[in-house]
C-alpha cells in the first residue's frame, strides 16, 4: 500500500473595499470586517486557514500600497515556497466610469505597461466551474462572471493576479450584491461556503 502525501494548508486572504460613489455602505467592507469572528464561530474545514482580512481604499493607487504590503508579507524572504498554498481572493477595475475616492479617473490607461496593451487579460487559475457547483449545492444563487468591471475592482484585481502568477499563488475576484438585495446573514453564509469551495478547488 502506498502512502498519501500530506495535504497542504490553503491560506485564504480576503480583501474588500470601502464606500464609493453612490454606495455609502459597501457590503464587502462589512463582510471583511466581520469574517474572522464569523469563521471562529462556524469553523473551516481541515486544511483551510483564514489569512488576512483587509479593507482597501476604493481608489486605484490608494489601494495598492496596502495590497502589496499584504501580498509581500506571505512570501518568504529567500523567495522560496512555503509549506502553505496561498490563495488570494479580491472581493469586488483602468477606465473608471467616475472618479475614485481620491479623485482619480483614468481613461483607457494601461495598468502594467510591461504586460502589453489594454487588451491583455489575466485569468484566475482556480477551477471556477467547480466552485460554482459547490456553491450551488450549498443552496447559493451564483453565476460565473467574466468581467470585474471597469473601476477600482479590475485595477486592483489585475495587480493581484499578476503578483499571484509571479509567486505561484492564486487570486479570485467575487462580485457581491448590496445588502438591500441579499441580507448580511446570507452573505456571511455565502462567504464561508466560498472559503470552503476555494480550499477544495484552487
Amino acid at each position: 500500500m502506498g502512502s498519501e502525501g500530506t495535504k497542504q494548508t490553503v491560506t485564504i486572504h480576503v480583501t474588500g473595499f470601502k464606500k464609493f460613489q453612490g454606495v455609502a455602505e459597501n457590503p464587502t467592507e462589512f463582510i471583511v470586517n466581520n469574517l474572522r469572528s464569523y469563521v471562529e464561530k462556524r469553523g473551516l474545514p481541515a486544511g483551510v486557514k483564514l489569512g488576512s482580512c483587509l479593507v482597501l481604499e476604493t481608489a486605484g493607487d490608494g489601494a495598492l500600497p496596502m495590497l502589496y504590503k499584504v501580498l509581500e508579507s506571505v512570501v518568504p524572504v529567500d523567495g522560496s515556497l512555503s509549506d502553505e498554498r496561498v490563495v488570494w481572493q479580491a472581493v469586488n477595475e483602468a477606465t473608471f466610469r467616475c472618479p475614485d475616492e481620491l479623485g482619480w479617473q483614468p481613461q483607457q490607461l494601461v495598468i502594467v505597461p510591461g504586460d502589453g496593451g489594454i487588451t491583455q487579460t489575466r485569468k484566475t487559475s482556480c477551477s471556477v466551474d467547480a466552485i460554482l457547483q459547490y456553491l450551488k449545492k450549498k443552496g447559493h444563487d451564483v453565476t460565473i462572471s467574466y468581467d470585474a468591471g471597469r473601476f477600482v475592482c479590475n485595477y486592483v484585481y489585475y495587480h493581484s493576479l499578476r503578483f499571484a502568477e509571479q509567486k505561484g499563488h492564486t487570486s479570485l475576484f467575487v462580485h457581491v450584491p448590496l445588502f438591500s438585495k441579499v441580507d448580511e446573514g446570507k452573505q456571511m453564509q455565502f462567504t464561508l461556503a466560498l472559503l470552503e469551495a476555494i480550499g477544495s478547488n484552487c
